[in-house]
């Protein structure tokens, strides 16, 4: 797409020489062909050094970018984004491409839907109502249960299961929100990987990134009604119970062990070897391996202490006399 027409689209002024865009990236990985919209300040370290063709941002930032991108200055960068990835998304469905590739000793039902230029690899087991879009990558050994969807682009490796009724690759929940309170969707351009040896339970869902990729980790283990939101990164053989929930780009660490109705706030990491008791909630980075519990969670010991000393107080409160 040229600039000049996306400048335009987004009711912006170009003043420098157009050029062609073809996608939208990060700052940190960016190429001389991208264009890249400061969003947040946890970009702001990697712009200088950023190889993108064009920067939107605000005017403060405008002096940090680099001479070789085009600074294009916006009032809302987020919001400049949300309609610009309307632009550089794919079509839900492709009308041309290769019929897919299907690997040796595979059983497909025949009210699966495999889509275009889809590459399936041998032994699997694919049963009704499964829906497989285009572009889509799938190793060897795989058991895809009934009414599975796997969405555009999604990668998965050998020997997964994903259990009845799981949405792999599906939209993540991102708008921006207009002066006048509309909210404009951003489109998810980036996809799902799936590693090898992992398991999904029932009814479970994990999010494309919005650029890049969401994963889950060789051997990890979900159970049902697991969540899993963009650019998340789920560790290597990590157990996640169910009714568990994370927020957007979430990052743990390997061994992640997660009790039932716990929930993970948004951009933060969690160390390797971590124990999340059930109904936690998790709202900031944890660096320590051990075992958390409670809302906010924190140290188990401690936890443990607290609910003690809480109970003696509310003890001691029946225990007084009202006057």
């Amino acid at each position: 797409m040229e600039l000049s027409r996306l400048a335009q689209a987004l009711g912006l002024t170009l003043e420098a020489e157009d050029r062609e865009i073809k996608r939208i990236n990060t700052p940190e990985l960016a190429s001389k062909d991208d264009a890249v919209f400061l969003t947040s300040d946890k970009y702001l370290k990697d712009l200088p050094q950023t190889n993108a063709a064009v920067v939107f941002l605000r005017a403060e930032h405008k002096a940090i970018a680099p001479k070789s991108s085009v600074a294009i200055v916006c009032a809302d960068p987020r919001l400049a984004f949300a309609k610009a990835t309307a632009y550089f998304a794919q079509p839900l469905v492709k009308t041309d491409g290769k019929k897919a590739q299907i690997g040796r000793g595979c059983d497909i039902s025949d009210l699966a839907r495999i889509g275009k230029d889809t590459k399936i690899g041998s032994n699997c087991l694919i049963m009704a109502g499964v829906s497989i879009g285009d572009d889509v990558t799938i190793g060897d050994n795989v058991t895809l249960f009934p009414n599975v969807v796997i969405y555009n682009r999604t990668k998965i490796g050998d020997r997964v299961r994903i259990h009845a009724g799981t949405v792999i690759g599906s939209d993540g929940f991102g708008y921006a929100t207009s002066k006048t309170g509309e909210h404009i969707k951003i489109r998810h351009l980036g996809r799902a990987t799936i590693e090898d040896d992992v398991e999904i339970g029932a009814n479970s869902a994990v999010d494309r990134a919005v650029l890049g990729e969401t994963v889950v980790k060789r051997g990890a283990k979900l159970d049902n009604f697991v969540h899993i939101a963009h650019n998340c990164e789920i560790g290597e053989h990590s157990l996640i119970t169910a009714h568990v929930v994370f927020a957007g780009s979430v990052k743990t660490g390997r061994n992640l062990v997660v009790g039932g109705h716990s929930g993970f706030n948004g951009h933060i990491e969690i160390a390797p070897f971590v124990t999340i008791a059930a109904k936690s909630g998790v709202t900031k980075s944890i660096k320590k391996s051990g075992t958390y519990a409670g809302f906010p969670a924190i140290e188990h010991g401690e936890w443990l202490r607290q609910q003690v000393r809480l109970a003696k107080i509310l003890r001691k409160k029946r225990l007084t006399p009202t006057t």
